[in-house]
């Protein structure tokens, strides 16, 4: 086989006013001087990439709340750990988020830090000796505020809130279930019975976890089934809230309720299988839109929460 060399001069060129290009110099950052704004500084952001997801997540934000369409908060427990229960506190109270949906872990860090302003064991020294998990008034505290909760007809998030009122807690400010309560915010515990600290407790009973967490997935399903023209904010649940999310979903559209155009966005600190599936591609496939950005939770949600404020003051 011959291979004859090709004529290189006749290769075809044209202006490059032509042609379309995808960077332009009006898209970028503007630097922040001293002195200057914060709405400064978010205009002033570089208009590329998840710069434009970022925008869009807070104008949707802002169009539900303006709208009064619901805004739901799933979250990690890590966000608590990293001192953002403020942010999302203020969030409640300025009528920014409309419920708030956590694992167990999340819950447990919310009522210790409520409780005694501290929370987070060190788990490997824990680990080695057999104590991690083992203090004693977090699982006998929060075991009795379920098992008295569910006698009342009360799902999780919601006992645990009247608890840590009824309690007189230092810190209710800090506390997304004593907010949740205080405020009638639907604050809602889903429970994956052996992943977390209180299942290890003596007082722990199966029966009152499995009912008061499956009364705030019955809360969680009818909060999801007015999402219509709202926003789900997933914020470090990898696993329990996008699938808790996707069975809500169904639920909710099994049902006869319209729930198709609405926007989903997760911020993590790296990309999920579940997160990119359950909350960004397939509920929103059928009008949606789904957004995933990635930062550490520390830095992204106080920026988040500033740039909703902003816009929603304009």
């Amino acid at each position: 086989m011959k291979f004859e060399p090709l004529d290189f001069s006749k290769i075809r060129t044209y202006p490059l006013a032509d042609r379309a290009n995808k960077v332009t110099a009006e898209a970028f950052a503007t630097p922040h001087l001293a002195g200057g704004s914060l709405a400064g500084f978010l205009t002033g952001l570089p208009d590329f990439l998840a710069v434009q997801d970022f925008k869009k997540t807070v104008l949707a934000v802002a169009e539900a709340v303006r709208n009064g369409r619901p805004v739901l908060l799933m979250m990690g427990a890590h966000s608590i750990k990293v001192g953002l229960n403020p942010i999302f506190v203020a969030a409640m109270r300025h009528g920014i988020l409309s419920a708030v949906a956590f694992n167990g872990a999340g819950a447990i860090h919310d009522f210790e830090l409520c409780s005694q302003g501290e929370t987070s064991e060190d788990v490997q020294r824990g680990l080695d000796d057999g104590s991690f998990g083992m203090a004693d008034e977090t699982g006998r505290r929060m075991n009795a505020a379920l098992a008295a909760g569910v006698a009342r007809g009360l799902g999780a998030g919601r006992a645990l809130g009247e608890a840590a009122i009824a309690a007189n807690f230092p810190n209710l400010d800090l506390s997304i279930l004593a907010t949740g309560a205080a405020l009638d915010i639907p604050v809602t515990a889903h429970i994956a019975i052996g992943t977390d600290i209180i299942h290890q407790h003596p007082t722990t009973d199966g029966a009152v976890l499995g009912e008061a967490s499956y009364r705030d997935f019955q809360t969680f399903a009818a909060v999801c089934a007015r999402l219509e023209g709202g926003v789900v904010l997933n914020v470090g649940s990898a696993v329990i809230m996008p699938e808790v999310f996707l069975k809500a979903l169904t639920i909710a559209r099994n049902l006869g309720h319209t729930v198709e155009r609405f926007t989903t966005a997760t911020f993590d600190m790296t990309r999920h299988y579940r997160p990119s599936e359950n909350v960004q591609r397939r509920p929103t496939k059928l009008g949606g839109q789904g957004f995933y950005l990635i930062g550490h939770h520390e830095i992204m949600i106080p920026l988040l929460f500033a740039a909703i404020t902003e816009e929603l003051s304009r």
